[in-house]
């Protein structure tokens, strides 16, 4: 193949914004994806609708492409690691396997001395009754789950009685912080202390799902400056290309926190489709290609907010002024919480 065709595994809004983002670079895209309504179709050059752990469909959707990404963590890491046989898989799938289980990832976090909340392993209620001291707090599911799901918050060991959590599954308690903002940071780690990094995003978000995300972000240059180093730490152990974010937490006594690793583009980093020269989308094509790394600048500041459930009939009648970019992610089904596009204000 003379031409670079580029394998995306996920048909979302990521996947589409991945996909015409390629077109603009003149790289081709299949989209390889378990939905057959996936909205990212619209934007590629070719669509393979199949369950992620077909193995037919894996084989030609691996020899059809040159170099293939992902838009979520919560694939099969086995698919990907069968595509990687094959094909380059970037990120690697030796990070998913890190990164799709909570513990593991507070793990290796904190063997770099970076600071998360404190937690604890979760097989039963009597590991719950052994960390009463960490109440309140959040248990999670280790695998699976995004947006709230497979969360439970424990105030105190009453509420044991009335939640109903099965323990067939593995769990992180996560100790509960005096909260006072989150904010993400965006790299796109191109080789060896090769970076593209963006200021931090501040965040929004209601019932665990992100509502908003503004630059600059209100917050001191120290805590700038530790959430940049903290990110590029972690892009480089995990010797990682392409696009990753962190999300923080910050306290009210100002310390700094990680709360989680996406290994991909991130919701946050919308806004950078308007506010900068080159999107976080750019930045992740680029470094997985193997295309020139480009300076990165932020031209504006900006506000993102998405657009959830049946807010997108809203702005769907709606006029915009110079200054608004509306997307419609054009998902077929209206659903409560569900992402069904973003609003980005940018600020001349």
């Amino acid at each position: 193949m003379s031409e670079t065709v580029l394998g995306i595994i996920g048909g979302g809004q990521l996947g589409s914004m991945m996909a015409s983002t390629a077109k603009k670079l003149n790289i081709k895209t299949i989209i390889f994806c378990d939905d057959k309504d996936a909205p990212a179709q619209k934007f590629c050059d070719q669509f393979i609708y199949a369950n992620y752990e077909d193995e037919k469909a894996i084989n030609k959707f691996a020899e059809l492409t040159n170099i293939v990404t992902f838009e979520f963590e919560n694939i099969p890491f086995e698919s990907l690691d069968k595509i990687n046989k094959i094909k380059p898989v970037l990120p690697n799938p030796s990070i998913i396997k890190i990164i799709q289980n909570r513990l593991l990832e507070k793990d290796f976090i904190n063997k770099l001395n970076i600071k998360t909340t404190q937690y604890a392993s979760v097989k039963n209620e009597n590991n719950i009754l052994k960390n009463q001291n960490f109440l309140p707090a959040i248990l999670k599911t280790c695998t699976l789950g995004y947006d709230g799901k497979g969360q439970y918050k424990i105030n105190s060991i009453e509420d044991l009685k009335s939640l109903k959590i099965d323990f067939s599954k593995d769990y992180i308690l996560e100790k509960l912080i005096n909260l006072k903002k989150e904010i993400s940071v965006i790299v796109t780690r191109f080789e060896h202390k090769q970076y593209e990094i963006y200021e931090p995003f501040e965040n929004t978000h209601e019932d665990q799902i992100l509502i908003s995300s503004k630059i600059p972000a209100e917050i001191s240059d120290k805590i700038i400056n530790k959430s940049k180093l903290w990110t590029k730490q972690i892009a480089e152990e995990l010797d990682y290309i392409g696009t990753l974010c962190v999300e923080f937490f910050i306290d009210v006594n100002d310390n700094l926190y990680v709360n989680e690793i996406a290994p991909r583009v991130h919701n946050s980093g919308h806004l950078t489709i308007n506010s900068h020269n080159i999107s976080q989308f750019e930045n992740h094509i680029r470094a997985i290609c193997s295309l020139e790394k480009k300076k990165t600048k932020k031209l504006f500041n900006a506000k993102m907010v998405n657009l959830i459930g049946n807010d997108i009939l809203i702005y769907r009648e709606k006029k915009f002024t110079e200054n608004e970019f509306f997307f419609d992610y054009l998902k077929e089904e209206i659903k409560p919480k569900r992402k069904m596009g973003h609003i980005t204000t940018i600020k001349k």
